[in-house]
């Protein structure tokens, strides 16, 4: 799960412990997010647009997916007016704090990575704010992180 450090931040989720994931408005990764997220499974909280951009820690799911109550809130910048309460369109979890991660794992590392040539996140043109992986994968990412 990506987002940007200066708006929620891992720091911001470990002072927390356990927040909303809202704001997805992408049809594919709101998929991921409605579809593919249980209670109990583990993400990886990945710090976007950010200098150096990488992985900070890890987070777990506690509440499957909702209806985003940012998108019927005319005020937020998240609203969206095609998006009822009774016809959600846009959908969010909570997650909770595991781990913040000993050593940030940046961008280029997951790149020069051999194991992680299939990662999604590294796909050019992918800005996807969540993608699934592979159980290789997530090992060898929190194996960099510890």
């Amino acid at each position: 799960m990506k987002s940007e450090p200066d708006v929620f931040g891992i720091d911001d989720l470990q002072r927390v412990q356990t927040a909303i994931w809202d704001g997805v408005r992408n049809y594919q990764a709101r998929n991921f997010l409605r579809d593919q997220m249980h209670v109990n499974d583990e993400v990886l909280f990945y710090h976007s647009n950010a200098r150096p951009a990488g992985v900070a820690g890890r987070a777990k799911v506690v509440r499957t997916a909702y209806p985003d109550p940012t998108a019927f809130d005319p005020k937020h910048r998240y609203y969206d007016p095609k998006s009822q309460p009774e016809n959600p369109r846009w959908y969010a979890v909570d997650v909770a704090f595991v781990e913040k991660f000993r050593h940030f794992v940046t961008l280029d590392e997951l790149r020069q990575h051999p194991a992680l040539t299939d990662l999604l996140v590294l796909k050019r043109g992918n800005r996807l704010s969540i993608t699934p992986m592979t159980a290789g994968e997530w090992e060898v990412i929190v194996g960099l992180g510890h």
